[in-house]
């Protein structure tokens, strides 16, 4: 290595090294197997990872380096200008050899019970690094297994003690859950405290382990991985649009992985969007048309029809009631193409109540979906990020961690919000107030003047905000703030496909989602609802819908759906059906049918194609899918304005998060999901203060009147929650009643 540079062409920010005598380029300060990595010289590897810090405790990857007396770890050796790397060696591929030695001598001979066979590194590696007899005679150890909950199960006999798991749960999940324990070969990885994982990004650790002791505790024991058939599918229970792969095996859904995409989701997953191909085969899945009938003694009953039957009832209610009198709702999940063809359907039927924004109270705005003004790749590059009305960690987990990479790197966090969160980052400045008061948070001139102090600052707005009483106040405000101050304003898409449905038309003309439940319509067609758990207002949309005919296209035959409806129609979830939506960031994405369609459940796009041609609707002429999407074009309607919220003015302000784990009707069926800590029983949490003055405390059965309705429920007290303001979780049904606003409370 001279002092001279050996290529003086190449930039100053470069060196060039030379790997197997092959000659490169490679940024100084990089590690030489970053450098051969990215020629594609393949050097065994246990313990880095790319999205981790650097621990050099398995030896794998010893290379030789010219001058250097003994033999290097390449991912911890920075290259040099003129280096000389040598990773085929006799020197280098002895030393492999004996780590790979070592590695095996405490291992159990357990592949084929393990599932991580077939797609295990150390197995792998073993091939062509291992002995094929071993010279060690001692008896092996054993190192008992903890619980880390229902999501991921160990077998810690297997642990090579690479630590990836470690600094996973350190360094991106940030909640320092797992670590090493005593020293030498007594070492074990395992958590301090014997409790399961916490962290709602638990199943990375799966991902990150490169031998069976991680594992999919769901996946455990159900298939091999090369009977399994790898289809691209996108998650699709927030708005960020994780790419993934369902592995899939005789048309059922075993298992998801992340799909690689740094502009989305990294090589990460949430838990939510991991374990949800749960939900897909809950019992009470929609698989055949159900018409509902009067009965000899007047009541009514359901019973399997054929889709002839079911599709000409389901048109003849439509036709009947046209017009002014129809209400069209839509999930806000619903792909492009189904919404596509229900603004086509509503046009065609002559009415403009049509809208998706479910779980929205004060649409007084007309606010609809926006796409991020800062892209999610570089929220990880902001100086100065500014949370409003979000419990972040719940509502977007991996956007979480782009804040929290944004925060290692010397980013100031702020929060303006009714509940102090549990986020993994530390908090620069908080502004902890009631619901009502967080348009007026964001006029504080010292947040004003933090904000401006950023040359890259972010305004990220989420659930709290977006679907409270007081929106278009705290909309307002937002826009303000972003403009006073220069920061980019990122507001959550309430739904994982919001901005594709807003783009695709599926808004109001005439009535949103609040007024055409509020203002009873004679008929209704559901799209992908379930009605006890989806709606803002569960009470008011519960009445207008027993009040009415309903077509429920339903991907379950709930009691909800059931007390409702008068036709059911079964339709397929994403992971069944082709299909495209758009993520926060305006990016359209694709996914490809996985799962099998369950007994005589339909692609939506099909069911709405059939429906279409037996109103005799223009728009529908199409045969397959290419040819719907052919015709596809995006519509620029401005929704009608909303009424504003009246609200009482006694008592407590509602403050409403969405349980993450009960934010929609898949993720509710997924039982592993439901078993996790995360998943809090219902309840109402209260300041001390306020509990006191209302003669309640923790523990105490609480009751808590709002103008929709009344519910039962456990009270929890926390100097977090905001002085004033009641929060409770929405996606269960105990909760369900309580909508937004005001409650009164008491003892039960």
């Amino acid at each position: 290595m001279s002092a001279q540079p050996v290529n003086p062409s190449l930039p100053p920010d470069h060196v060039t090294v030379f790997i197997d005598g092959v000659e490169m380029a490679a940024p100084k300060g990089s590690m030489i197997i970053q450098a051969a990595d990215k020629a594609g010289i393949a050097i065994p590897r246990f313990c880095y990872h790319d999205k981790l810090s650097i621990a050099a405790n398995c030896r794998m990857c010893l290379v030789e380096v010219e001058k250097m007396p003994k033999p290097a770890p390449a991912c911890a050796t920075p290259v040099m200008d003129g280096m000389k790397v040598t990773t085929r060696s006799d020197k280098a591929l002895k030393s492999q050899r004996n780590v790979m030695e070592f590695l095996l001598i405490n291992h159990p001979l357990d592949c084929p019970i393990c599932d991580q066979g077939g797609e295990c590194e150390l197995q792998d590696l073993s091939l062509g690094y291992g002995r094929s007899v071993s010279r060690f005679a001692e008896r092996k150890r054993v190192v008992p297994d903890e619980d880390m909950g229902p999501l991921v199960a160990t077998e810690m006999t297997r642990c090579i003690q690479c630590t990836r798991c470690v600094r996973f749960t350190a360094e991106v999940a940030g909640t320092y859950e797992l670590g090493g324990m005593y020293r030498g070969e007594n070492l074990q990885i395992g958590t301090f405290d014997g409790k399961p994982l916490t962290t709602e990004l638990s199943g990375n650790v799966i991902d990150v382990c490169p031998v069976g002791a991680l594992t999919n505790k769901v996946f455990q024991f159900k298939a091999r991985p090369w009977e399994l058939i790898a289809r691209e599918s996108l998650g699709y229970h927030d708005a960020l649009g994780s790419n993934l792969f369902h592995h899939v095996r005789r048309g059922e859904v075993l298992r998801s992985v992340p799909r690689d995409n740094e502009a989305v989701n990294e090589c990460w997953l949430s838990d939510r969007d991991r374990y949800a191909h749960q939900g897909l085969y809950a019992q009470d899945r929609a698989t055949v048309p159900l018409v509902k009938e009067t009965n000899s003694e007047g009541t009514s009953e359901w019973r399997e029809a054929s889709w002839e039957e079911a599709l000409a009832k389901a048109a003849r209610i439509l036709r009947d009631n046209g017009a002014d009198q129809l209400g069209i709702l839509a999930h806000p999940a619903t792909s492009n193409e189904e919404g596509a063809l229900l603004a086509r359907l509503a046009e065609a039927l002559g009415t403009g109540n049509l809208d998706h924004r479910l779980s929205q109270h004060d649409l007084s705005d007309a606010a609809v979906a926006e796409t991020f003004a800062m892209p999610v790749t570089d929220i990880a590059d902001a100086d100065v990020v500014v949370i409003v009305g979000s419990n972040l960690r719940h509502e977007l987990p991996l956007v979480h961690q782009r804040v929290r990479k944004a925060w290692t790197r010397g980013a100031k966090v702020h929060v303006v919000n009714p509940v102090d969160f549990d986020f993994t980052f530390d908090i620069a400045g908080k502004h902890i107030v009631a619901p009502s008061q967080l348009a007026a948070a964001l006029a504080d001139n010292a947040l004003i003047e933090t904000a401006k102090t950023g040359s890259r600052a972010v305004v990220i707005v989420g659930a709290l905000a977006e679907n409270g009483a007081h929106a278009a106040a705290i909309r307002q405000a937002t826009a303000n703030f972003a403009a006073a101050t220069g920061a980019a304003l990122n507001r959550i898409p309430q739904g994982a496909n919001t901005v594709g449905l807003a783009d695709y038309g599926v808004l109001p003309t005439s009535r949103d989602a609040k007024a055409m439940l509020a203002d009873a319509r004679t008929a209704y067609l559901l799209y992908g609802i379930e009605p006890g758990l989806d709606f803002a207002d569960t009470a008011t949309a519960l009445k207008a819908l027993g009040g009415a005919q309903v077509v429920a296209f339903s991907h379950f035959a709930c009691r909800s759906t059931r007390a409702v409806a008068d036709v059911i129609l079964p339709i397929g979830l994403l992971p069944e059906i082709d299909a495209t939506l758009t993520n926060l960031d305006g990016r359209q994405q694709s996914t490809v049918a996985g799962g099998k369609l369950p007994g005589q459940a339909r692609a939506g796009w099909r069911v709405l194609r059939a429906l279409g041609g037996e109103i005799g609707a223009r728009g529908f002429e199409f045969t397959d899918l290419a040819g719907l999407r052919s015709n596809l074009q995006m519509r620029e309607i401005k929704p009608v304005a909303g009424k504003p919220v009246q609200m009482a003015e006694a008592g407590l302000e509602l403050a409403v998060s969405t349980a993450i784990y009960r934010s929609d009707a898949v993720v509710r069926r997924a039982a592993a999901l439901q078993a996790h800590p995360l998943n809090i029983e219902p309840r109402v949490v209260l300041h001390p203060h306020d509990a006191r003055t209302l003669g309640l405390a923790e523990g105490v059965v609480g009751k808590f009147v709002a103008d929709a309705g009344t519910a039962i429920l456990p009270v929890a007290t926390s100097d977090k929650v905001a002085r004033g303001t009641a929060w409770i979780e929405s996606g269960h049904g105990a909760t369900a009643p309580l909508g937004a606003g005001r409650v009164q409370a008491g003892r039960a």
